[in-house]
């Protein structure tokens, strides 16, 4: 099972193609903001950016990845799970 954003890479024909052919199936899923890993990703990119020493390389980048995302607190991913309610309540009440 495979769930993306709509982001316009995830939605080419030659993915949705692979996807079908790889018998994948996709979950409709159009609002990032009710992604909680959106949220991960954005405190991961604001903890790469604070670093003294930029990446230079796919091996460093991966590496980097990996040291700040062990460094992100177990409280966090329990927030942003338990922030889903109220992220699903806005974006129903913004549809209104």
């Amino acid at each position: 099972m495979f769930q993306h954003d709509n982001a316009r890479s995830n939605v080419t024909r030659i993915c949705t193609q692979i996807l079908e052919a790889e018998n994948v199936p996709v979950l409709p899923w159009p609002s990032p903001d009710l992604n909680p890993i959106e949220h991960l990703w954005d405190e991961l990119k604001r903890r790469l950016r604070a670093r003294s020493n930029c990446p230079t390389s796919v091996s460093d980048l991966t590496n980097a990845l990996v040291a700040e995302w062990q460094q992100v607190p177990a409280a966090m991913f329990l927030h942003l799970v338990e922030s889903l309610p109220r992220r699903v309540e806005a974006a129903i009440s913004a549809k209104e």
